[in-house]
């Protein structure tokens, strides 16, 4: 296992296998070709490769032929990964997947919101997942180990413990990436549950955060974070660069426009998932 290991190492020798698994059996000439190395060169990876069985090379004639031998490769994930994290994995990778190609036929709205925040990256990333800081700017608590995988709650802050929301884990990239899914507390994350990414981007003596909140269920929900989003960031850019949330909740401004939402044409009750009052539940279908 250490030969495959410091076979695979090299981004050479992952460019010959990737070459074999493209076009399996081919010469050291063809080989060289798509190589900016000499044929002696290119011998001495093969030789690494074949070592640790990747490759197996075949004579005929004056030529010698190398196949691409998958079995090391498949072995690596059966004894690394498959007996412990496999299930898992496989269903985020899923959604990460769904989330990062194009979809041609995709409909529902997304949100994205920017703002600019004089912070470093460590510190908006703390009040995004610490606790206490959240519970602060959002009237929330958010609440998790934040690892792709676990759960997160948006737990009310008056000791109750109960969760308004949350959602799962899918990504987490400290100080400059955050991704999870974003409604109730106890709904599964597929690939079309609604989802929100945190991106941090620094510059100087500042950053910039951009929100990105996809898969809404309606343009009625996604009108309601249009309003919601900016009011919890303006909260938490004002707790970072002044020590205090702003004197009175941003969301306030919007209660005339959540009204409206939420007393519809069809009677249906809609809320603003991103507001402290209500947590982000139920807005992701």
């Amino acid at each position: 296992m250490d030969k495959v290991f410091k076979a695979l190492a090299d981004p050479t020798r992952r460019r010959l296998l990737d070459s074999l698994r493209r076009e399996d059996g081919q010469t050291l000439g063809q080989l060289c070709a798509q190589l900016a190395m000499t044929r002696q060169s290119v011998t001495q990876h093969l030789g690494v490769l074949q070592e640790a069985n990747l490759v197996n090379a075949v004579r005929r004639g004056r030529e010698k032929w190398h196949y691409l031998n998958p079995v090391p490769i498949h072995e690596l994930p059966q004894r690394w990964i498959a007996a412990f994290e496999e299930p898992r994995l496989r269903v985020l990778d899923g959604i990460r997947r769904q989330a990062e190609e194009p979809q041609m036929n995709v409909t529902r709205p997304t949100f994205v919101y920017v703002t600019y925040i004089h912070a470093t990256p460590e510190r908006v990333w703390e009040a995004l997942t610490d606790a206490d800081l959240t519970g602060t700017y959002w009237g929330h608590r958010n609440v998790s180990d934040w690892r792709p995988g676990s759960r997160w709650e948006h737990q009310r802050t008056d000791g109750s413990g109960i969760a308004d929301g949350g959602g799962t884990i899918l990504e987490a990239t400290p100080p400059t990436r955050l991704v999870m899914t974003f409604g109730d507390v106890d709904a599964e994350a597929g690939p079309d549950a609604s989802t929100v990414t945190f991106l941090i981007e620094p510059h100087r003596d500042i950053v910039r955060l951009t929100v990105t909140h996809v898969n809404l269920p309606s343009d009625d929900d996604f009108e309601a974070v249009s309003a919601g989003w900016p009011a919890v960031m303006a909260n938490l850019k004002s707790l970072l660069e002044t020590g205090r949330v702003l004197p009175q909740a941003p969301w306030e401004m919007h209660a005339a426009q959540r009204a409206a939402q939420q007393n519809g044409h069809d009677g249906t009750e809609r809320t603003d998932p991103t507001r402290p009052d209500a947590g982000p539940a139920a807005r992701n279908g």
